[in-house]
């Protein structure tokens, strides 16, 4: 009745109801591939323990990667094993431990000393009688998986108990005081199967024929004369009323029919699933809503602590709300992380700390010192449950730690500066051309009116007829007086034409001349005009990835030892390829150390030659305050965030529950807009403001120049218009012998009809003088008269009629 190599030979006559040796390493194997255990440590305390693990040592072929690698222990002389358990501590969080039953306690209690025994910690043990221990000692949230074969909480079993005891205490109840059914040994349970059997095999024996006996010495070699036959009809005989099972015997004696029990030490009256060797089957009882609350009930049992790094808008340092508070634990801390994980905590019901990993790096491996950094690392070393930031689910870190579902989706984008906002000048327009070419350009204008007077004056072509049906007139006019020389050059220069032009040639030489001025003049103001319109665009511009690799005046970087290193340094598109090695051959180094660095040397670098590579979230955050800088192009990659803890940690589920529940609700984006818009200390930028624009258009205050040139000229106009309808009135007062104010009365009530296009010489209301002023027109403005008055005096030509 002991657990052995299997002995096959002919000769043997014993019947062991203890499992078949490899029979029973193979159920081992099946528990530890049912508990879906990739990489273990384990610790055997003998040889026979060694024998046992054979099977579970062939899973080894079959998962050779980095994460599935057995290690084997010997514990080796006791009582303190605390050196070895050291060892093997950062090793792996899944132990399978074979030893006694009565060193399992002293062994779980030095790997508590150790905390080994802490949420994330698993132990298969494999005794057949680990499961009749008192765990609650231990006091542990550990998960302790146990092994049996039989149920000490079937019905039979009480009932055999309870007639086994009976005849010591009558008292049902003090029964169960003495001998607990759970505390039963494995051993004892088969000893009552063998026994049970043998005699139900001899009554059956000598119900078929004679069962003859003969006197046997254990100091002789005599031997029974029906032992041959009765060892043979135990064998083939199926046993009734076992505790421990289907009972069968193949034809060495070994017991090939048996059921193993997987069972839970915090719940051992259910078992979570039983392998049947008959089969070679495992049935698993558990379902998903059992482990899943049995995870969440581990979960309340403790403190989850959660390691972070500082990095807005994730994880902030809190200000005092008053002078003096002194602040500890989780109120030292505000952020998008800390309000995630208070929901998920509320959700689930577990409490929680916040503790900053060392180093502040999210968690790559370090080839030097051969371990993994920043928050992996803590997740390695035990120091945390769960970590969260802004970490990046990769394949490396995936290889290593779990991860929850994504609780936010992003891509690799481009952080580049706006181009420098030039101040506004409304007199843009006037830029193409000097001020000393202005200047020239309009006294040119005026000598060339003046030139233009003289020489239509002095030209005979320019003296006409006017009266073209008398052939020989007595006198000539010149239409070329000041004022029309001064519209034809304005009209020319302005690229507007004249309805006049002059006639003689010496008068169009000069005119002639003044247009191809105008000319180049106005073209090369035009060209002018546009090469200042586009010289904004001849600035270094970024729209993508693309344009961004094929230049090299625009540095860019990206953070170091992050998940965007790794993307760029592993990626296999040519255009990626190409920005990598040109980050690493920059001069002066292009990575920074932290986001903040990456954002402080974009606003900084002048001209914006310098550009940085980050997470979109993240960009979103900058941008959201810091109005001269912009996002470019769109994603390079698509990620995930998500929350960490290890290996095949049971509240993945759990976690994983809570955050799809936070997305269906709508309270992860609320999440987002309170902590990237609504609980800013800066302020805003406008939404709704222009980026930069790709063309040359103008805005309204690039040309209110040529507006406010408009109006002044306009309202120069409307006041000279007052003026001569102010001086009009007065001659017409004289001439008519009225008084100025009825004079004014009529002129303005005439000038207020606008269906009115014709105009009488004299008022209606007017009585003639009969003076010779009569016949001289009555409307000529002020201007007309200055003009006309001093070129007549200049040039003492006021005989000539015009």
């Amino acid at each position: 009745m002991s657990w052995g190599p299997t002995q096959e030979n002919n000769i043997s006559m014993s019947l062991n109801f203890y499992p078949e040796a490899r029979l029973f390493a193979k159920g081992l194997m099946e528990v530890v591939k049912a508990l879906r255990w990739n990489s273990f440590v384990i610790l055997y305390e003998t040889e026979e323990g060694l024998i046992r693990m054979q099977e579970i040592l062939k899973l080894q072929e079959f998962h050779r990667g980095k994460r599935n690698s057995i290690l084997v222990k010997q514990l080796g002389p006791g009582p303190d094993y605390r050196m070895l358990l050291k060892e093997i501590r950062n090793a792996s969080e899944y132990i399978i431990l074979d030893c006694e039953t009565e060193n399992i306690i002293p062994i779980l209690l030095q790997a508590k000393d150790l905390r080994m025994l802490e949420l994330h910690n698993n132990y298969f043990l494999t005794s057949l009688d680990a499961h009749t221990l008192d765990y609650s000692i231990l006091k542990t949230t550990a998960n302790i998986t146990t092994i049996r074969l039989f149920d000490p909480n079937r019905q039979e079993f009480q009932n055999v108990l309870n007639r086994w005891l009976l005849s010591d205490n009558e008292n049902e109840d003090e029964i169960m005081k003495v001998l607990p059914p759970h505390t039963v040994l494995t051993e004892t349970v088969l000893l009552y199967d063998a026994f049970t059997h043998i005699m139900e095999c001899i009554k059956s024996l000598a119900a078929t024929s004679s069962v003859e006996t003969n006197p046997i010495s254990c100091e002789e070699k005599s031997k029974s004369k029906n032992g041959f036959a009765l060892y043979n009809f135990c064998r083939v005989k199926k046993p009734e009323k076992t505790l421990t099972g289907a009972v069968k015997f193949d034809e060495f004696g070994n017991r090939i029919h048996f059921k193993i029990d997987i069972v839970d030490a915090d719940m051992p009256t259910t078992a979570l699933g039983s392998w049947h060797s008959h089969n070679e089957s495992m049935v698993l009882y558990r379902g998903e809503n059992e482990t899943f609350d049995a995870s969440v009930a581990n979960l309340q049992k403790i403190k989850v602590i959660v390691s972070s790094r500082m990095g807005p808008p994730y994880l902030m340092p809190r200000s005092a709300s008053y002078e003096g508070e002194v602040l500890t634990g989780n109120a030292r801390y505000k952020g998008y992380s800390m309000d995630l994980i208070s929901k998920i905590a509320e959700i689930i019901g577990f409490q929680f700390e916040f503790r900053l990993t060392e180093d502040g790096k999210y968690g790559n491996w370090d080839v030097n010192k051969k371990k993994w950094t920043g928050l992996i690392g803590d997740l390695l070393e035990r120091k945390a449950h769960l970590a969260i930031c802004d970490l990046t689910i990769t394949h490396e870190r995936r290889e290593v730690a779990d991860f929850s579902m994504p609780f936010m989706t992003l891509g690799i984008s481009i952080l580049h500066k706006k181009q420098d906002k030039k101040d506004i000048n409304m007199f843009a327009f006037l830029d193409p051309f000097s001020v000393g070419v202005w200047i020239y350009t309009a006294t040119l204008y005026l000598i060339m009116s003046i030139v233009l007077y003289f020489i239509s004056r002095m030209t005979p072509g320019d003296w006409e007829n006017p009266h073209p049906c008398e052939e020989n007139p007595e006198e000539l006019e010149n239409i070329w007086d000041i004022k029309n020389c001064l519209w034809l050059t304005l009209g020319s220069i302005m690229t507007q034409g004249c309805d006049i032009l002059p006639k003689g040639i010496s008068s169009r030489m000069t005119v002639s001349m003044w247009w191809f001025f105008s000319l180049i003049m106005t073209s090369s103001y035009t060209a002018n005009l546009a090469a200042f319109l586009t010289k904004a665009n001849m600035e270094p511009t970024i729209d993508g990835a693309e344009a961004l690799s094929k230049q090299t005046r625009v540095k860019y970087g990206l953070l170091e030892s992050g998940s965007t290193e790794s993307f760029f340094r592993n990626s296999n598109f040519s255009t990626y390829q190409r920005m990598w090695l040109n980050m690493q051959q920059f001069k002066p180094s292009v990575f920074e150390k932290n986001n903040s660095d990456g954002v402080n040397r974009v606003k900084t670098t002048r001209n914006g030659l310098y550009a940085f590579l980050m997470e979109s979230t993240q960009i979103e955050y900058v941008v959201a305050t810091n109005c001269e800088l912009k996002q470019v192009g769109s994603w390079l990659d698509t990620k995930s965030y998500g929350i960490a803890m290890p290996m095949n940690s049971p509240y993945r589920s759990a976690i994983n529950k809570a955050i799809l529940k936070l997305q269906e609700s709508g309270e992860l984006g609320e999440l987002k807009k309170k902590w990237w818009l609504k609980e800013r200390d800066e302020e805003l930028c406008d939404s709704t403001a222009d980026d930069d624009d790709d063309g040359a258009e103008l805005a309204l205050a690039n040309v209110g120049g040529v507006f406010l040139v408009l109006g002044i000229g306009v309202a120069i106009a409307f006041v000279l218009a007052i003026l001569e309808f102010l001086w009009n009135v007065r001659n017409v007062s004289v001439e008519e012998h009225m008084s100025y104010w009825e004079a004014l009365k009529v002129e303005f009530k005439f000038a207020c009809n606008i269906w009115i296009t014709k105009k009488k010489t004299k008022p209606a209301s007017s009585v003639s003088s009969g003076s010779s002023k009569s016949n001289k027109t009555d409307n000529k403005s002020i201007m007309h008269s200055i003009l006309h008055s001093a070129a007549g005096s200049f040039m003492n030509l006021n005989n000539i009629k015009t």
